[in-house]
């Protein structure tokens, strides 16, 4: 099946040929962070999360929001999901896999996560986040593969994966209510410790997702042909909405308490992130750039005629998902440690080396969905 994946136009290998340049980039650098160790990262004992665990944190809700469209497809019988559902379920491993690499990247010396696998520990967060990923992986890997070798073959997908699908829906729901555990547990970081981080985790995961899958449904229209219908792209713009409005309602419920209650530290944590804090800037103008983006975005997404112009609605998702990347995949985690539990206020900028890793890692994952989305749309090509 892998080598449908190995064929193909100029214009997709020019394509692949970039990505696997910047994989190599990024290992390059990753082997440039093994022998010197995590010091050449911007990250420190007072800030010891930074980019790495942001980019594990967004795309943990993306692989999530694969149930966006299983859900419809399967549980509610809307068959205008069936050509996008196997796209969500290939988006959910690539985004998966992903996740494992910059937890590994952020371990530092990549054998320490023998010591989960060894020493298992289930009274920790870390370990059910492990079980909940490593199956959501699995899950995923297992429908995609056997739903794809059945059209291959001409044939419906075999009965028992129905139940391995169900079993993916209340599984995709735990492995972000799993991670945004990690962070509400931790009462000495008062920006985390909420009890609506798991429901904002989820919210801007239902965003996020459908928003990359309009975007790449567009892709495939215009280089592969591959065409959902308007109707699917019409029903995610509207899960894009509602998802998108719930995550800004928590977000600013979030602002209101932290500052209305007047606690020193919930205070100064939001203030870090929109404002001046001690005379350090933190992330103000990150944060307000993600918060007009995603108010732009919303303006577009709530107007039916602007949402169903194909340029309007292209421009609303891709502001939506930078924003809630902005937002979720940096900003959030490194606001966490402003100021430590002692007060104290430590500057944090990710340095080229953790950019290019980074860089690395999306452009691997960015390869496996072209392969996998190639290896789909030449079998449904085939079979029509």
């Amino acid at each position: 099946m892998i080598e449908k994946a190995l064929t193909g136009s100029k214009r997709y290998w020019y394509w692949v040929s970039l990505l696997l340049v910047c994989v190599a980039t990024g290992a390059v650098m990753y082997m440039r962070q093994l022998s010197y160790g995590l010091g050449v990262t911007g990250m420190s004992r007072e800030v010891s999360w930074g980019l790495y665990i942001g980019q594990f944190t967004f795309f943990v809700g993306v692989a999530a929001s694969a149930v966006m469209v299983v859900i419809p497809y399967y549980l509610h019988n809307a068959k205008q999901f069936a050509r996008v559902a196997i796209i969500g379920e290939l988006l959910a491993v690539s985004s998966i896999i992903m996740c494992m690499l910059f937890i590994l990247v952020d371990l530092g010396q990549p054998e320490r996560v023998l010591n989960v696998l060894l020493f298992p520990a289930p009274h920790s967060v870390m370990f059910w986040d492990m079980v909940s990923l490593s199956g959501y992986l699995l899950l995923n890997a297992v429908i995609a593969y056997n739903t794809l070798n059945a059209e291959q073959r001409g044939l419906p997908s075999p009965s028992w994966l129905k139940p391995v699908v169900y079993l993916s829906i209340p599984w995709a729901i735990s492995i972000h209510t799993v991670t945004a555990f990690l962070y509400s547990g931790l009462a000495a970081r008062p920006l985390w410790m909420t009890a609506v981080m798991a429901p904002r985790f989820l919210a801007s995961a239902f965003a996020a997702g459908p928003a990359l899958l309009i975007l790449l449904i567009v892709i495939l229209q215009k280089s592969a042909g591959y065409d959902p219908g308007e109707e699917v792209i019409g029903k995610l713009a509207t899960i894009v909405t509602y998802a998108a409005s719930v995550s800004t309602f928590l977000v600013l419920v979030e602002i209101f308490t932290g500052l209305y209650s007047g606690m020193p530290h919930d205070r100064e944590a939001l203030t870090y992130q929109y404002g001046t804090l001690h005379g350090l800037w933190g992330m103000t103008a990150w944060m307000w750039f993600s918060s007009l983006l995603m108010i732009g975005a919303l303006f577009v997404l709530y107007i039916p005629s602007l949402r169903k112009s194909r340029v309007a609605l292209i421009t609303a998702c891709g502001a939506v998902f930078v924003s809630l990347w902005m937002e979720k995949g940096l900003a959030l985690i490194v606001g966490g440690f402003q100021p430590s539990p002692v007060g104290v206020l430590t500057a944090y900028r990710p340095t080229c080396t953790e950019w290019a890793i980074a860089l690395g890692i999306w452009s691997l994952g960015a390869l496996m969905l072209t392969m996998f989305l190639k290896v789909t749309v030449t079998i449904r090509a085939a079979v029509q």
